[in-house]
């Protein structure tokens, strides 16, 4: 048998568009609109089967038969491109279950009477063009067409303009595609054939969905149909779809059943390799997605972080500055500078400055963290330092404290004198911070200061008759913002002075821990730091 033009073309018309109708299942299986989708496919594919087998046949089906059998499938096209229209892209039901099954009943009515010659009661050809002898049912039959087309049109255009963003983009490329589709065969289907006599496009009908077809494959899917990664693999699908399917025609007679088995076999290994190919490069897509998306968010981290720097900065320099003035001021109150004050007023006195240094350690903790968050902490400026003197002097001055809180505070020392290498600024802040923590945590009893000799290193300890610690508590006291649960209502804080303390005695090359017998049993504070 001759190969015939249009009969190759009607073929790989046919097997694109099933392939296109297998991606956008595979796609969303679940999805109503994709389901309409499919269906829709399935109606222009069998116009098209039947297209091929005319062709093939040349002419020897009854032409009246072969007219009937093209215009058979067009009111389910229509209605399944209207309700997939109605739905995508999202998959709410728009329509009640009562409409559409009237729809039902009035569309495949429709076309059974398409095959009595109630609608079209025969078909004459001249120049092989079909002229119908209008039935009695024409007019419904056209009322009903052009009612269809006509919400198809009317659909796309309110889905347009009501739509946004990729939405939009969507409905409009999926209303060029229709128009497309529906302008092509307007022409070619009828103002050709019936008004210039070119009969040449009546053969390839189907060839003027595809416009329509891909369009919304491509709305649906994306732009990964048609990427350059995967067409080798649908083109090479496709032309093996064809060639055996060829094969099978043209030699029928041998072994026809598993020709056909074969064949079916081709047609699975063909979607999986595409659908694995296409799983593979969305998979990678996504990837790229997300790896945009993580820059876009880093970006706007730093630009946070360039923000958060710049707040600290302010806090550094115009709170801090104005909170020492007031607390110099509270001090000079208190030690009667100006004028003698009863002792009510030093007692407010010292109470603003007590608070004002909570402010100060407070802004002070979080400029430290965030430059330990940075890296930008500075390294220790390592000089001679007597940490003696320096443990003994911060020990009187928070003897004050201490017998607020009616605590014995006591310093024990190996000595009267011993110097180290260390940052004396940073190194006071450290121990600062201890002392103020088990005088905060300790209602009753004691707090003592050891200083001991090891060698090459020194030991400071503090040690409480405070409340004490779980075992728990110390693995993760020294991470930041850690409080203890059960007294963070009673006792302010941040949860940032050990944090920070444990980062400046790390700096030089130093350790820190903690110890307790148990809650209520009180606790031991330790670090220790080179001589040298």
């Amino acid at each position: 048998m001759p190969l015939s033009l249009d009969f190759f073309i009607n073929v790989v018309v046919l097997l694109a568009q099933l392939y296109l109708g297998l991606i956008v299942i595979l796609h969303n299986p679940k999805s109503f609109s994709h389901r309409f989708f499919l269906v829709l496919v399935f109606f222009i594919a069998f116009q098209g089967i039947i297209q091929s087998f005319v062709v093939a046949a040349n002419q020897s089906i009854n032409f009246d038969t072969q007219s009937r059998l093209s215009l058979f499938t067009v009111p389910a096209q229509l209605l399944f491109l209207f309700l997939f229209l109605l739905h995508f892209p999202k998959d709410e039901i728009k329509i009640k279950s009562a409409h559409l099954i009237l729809l039902y009943i009035v569309v495949f009515g429709l076309m059974f009477l398409i095959t009595t010659p109630l609608v079209f009661e025969k078909f004459t050809i001249q120049n092989e063009i079909a002229t119908p002898v209008q039935g009695p049912l024409f007019p419904v039959f056209a009322i009903i067409l052009g009612l269809l087309v006509l919400a198809n049109i009317i659909t796309i255009i309110v889905r347009f303009f009501k739509s946004q963003g990729p939405e939009k983009r969507q409905i409009l490329m999926i209303g060029i595609g229709v128009g497309i589709s529906f302008v092509s065969l307007l022409v070619t289907q009828f103002i050709l054939p019936n008004y210039f006599g070119i009969a040449a496009f009546l053969r390839v009908i189907s060839l003027f969905t595809l416009p329509m077809l891909i369009a919304i494959g491509y709305a649906i899917v994306g732009y990964r149909i048609f990427s350059l990664r995967i067409i080798p693999a649908e083109v090479f699908t496709l032309l093996t779809w064809v060639l055996f399917l060829l094969m099978i025609f043209f030699k029928p007679a041998e072994g026809l059943a598993s020709q056909i088995a074969i064949f079916a076999m081709i047609i699975l290994l063909g979607i999986f390799l595409t659908r694995n190919i296409t799983t593979e490069v969305k998979r990678r897509d996504e990837l790229q997605r997300l790896k945009e998306e993580l820059e876009v968010k880093n970006k706007r981290l730093e630009e946070l972080d360039a923000q958060r720097a710049e707040w600290l900065g302010f806090a550094s320099h115009q709170v801090k500055s104005p909170m020492a003035v007031v607390k110099g001021y509270a001090q000079l109150i208190m030690d009667g500078t100006y004028d003698p004050v009863s002792e009510k007023a030093k007692e407010t006195a010292g109470k603003i400055k007590e608070k004002v240094d909570d402010l100060i350690t407070l802004v002070s903790n979080y400029i430290n963290v965030s430059k330990i968050d940075e890296g930008k902490l500075e390294a220790p400026k390592l000089a001679p330092t007597d940490i003696v003197k320096l443990l003994r002097d911060l020990v009187e001055s928070e003897k004050i404290i201490a017998t607020k809180r009616n605590l014995e505070l006591t310093f024990e020392s190996i000595g009267p004198s011993l110097i180290i290498k260390a940052d004396e600024e940073k190194i006071r802040q450290v121990a600062q911070n201890l002392i103020d923590n088990a005088l905060k945590y300790t209602e009753k009893g004691f707090v003592k200061v050891k200083l001991e000799d090891k060698g090459p290193s020194v030991l400071i300890s503090i040690t409480d008759s405070g409340r004490g610690m779980s075992q728990t508590l110390i693995g993760r006291l020294f991470n930041r913002y850690i409080r203890d649960e059960k007294t963070s209502k009673e006792v302010q804080g941040t949860g940032l002075g050990l944090f920070i303390a444990k980062q400046i005695v790390l700096a030089h090359k130093g350790e820190v821990w903690a110890e307790s017998d148990g809650e209520g049993k009180g606790s031991r504070f330790c670090f220790r730091l080179p001589k040298n």
